[in-house]
């Protein structure tokens, strides 16, 4: 891993310089030898960077979601959206049914309820599992992070090496604000999820997420029976 690492200091420097999303992206499938992938939930963030990925026909980045089988009927509909639009290959990975199966068999159809460990459990089953095999044999994971959206994304950087996934992540729009994200969508005519008029923030599962009211915080309507620091799915440690 250490060797792997020095052997792509000068690339990743270089990479982490670039400012403008496009550009970067770019230098990213121009000049990376490994796999690429991008990981979209298909909410404003992830809808930016798909607007540069697709738009620029970078075929070498594989852009793929997790389909857990609990999304909202919006996020399905901005997924087509998109299919249409671009025209580009999305990958999907679904949980294992077998496990799935033992899971709801077990806990019931909303176990999740019960306890943050259940609720860990079934993000485990529905998220971590599946893209356990998206990330498999990649080097470089692209995604929709942004320092604004939690205390504990505040201390990223725009490529970091993830420990639990052996890969770097690269976060282009970490800086950005949300006014810079949802002026980039307007501008570019980017298809996005309409519950985000509904004071719908960060989108998940529709079981597990609720609108956000004035004043609470960015991912309160993310788990909001839990406490805040345990508000995290198991994708991003």
């Amino acid at each position: 891993m250490q060797q792997t690492k020095r052997m792509n200091n000068n690339f990743l420097n270089q990479l982490s310089q670039i400012e403008n999303l496009e550009e970067g992206l770019r230098f990213l499938s121009e000049n990376a030898e490994d796999k690429i992938v991008f990981s979209t939930s298909f909410g404003i963030e992830d809808q930016v960077i798909s607007h540069a990925v697709f738009s620029q026909k970078l075929r070498n980045i594989e852009t793929f979601t997790l389909d857990t089988g609990r999304l909202f009927p919006e996020t399905y509909a901005v997924w087509d959206k998109t299919l249409l639009q671009y025209n580009q290959p999305i990958r999907v990975y679904y949980p294992d049914a077998d496990k799935l199966e033992s899971y709801v068999n077990t806990n019931g159809i909303n176990g999740f309820y019960n306890s943050v460990e259940q609720r860990k459990e079934c993000c485990h089953i529905r998220k971590v599992v599946p893209l356990q095999k998206a990330v498999k044999d990649a080097k470089i994971w692209i995604t929709g992070l942004r320092a604004q959206q939690s205390d504990n994304r505040n201390n990223l950087k725009i490529i970091q090496w993830d420990e639990q996934y052996q890969l770097y992540k690269y976060n282009p729009l970490l800086n950005w604000s949300t006014d810079a994200v949802v002026q980039y969508l307007k501008q570019k005519g980017v298809p996005y999820n309409s519950l985000h008029d509904q004071n719908y923030i960060s989108i998940g599962c529709a079981p597990c997420t609720r609108a956000v009211k004035s004043g609470e915080d960015f991912r309160a309507g993310r788990w909001w029976l839990e406490d805040q620091s345990k508000k995290e799915c198991g994708l991003h440690k």
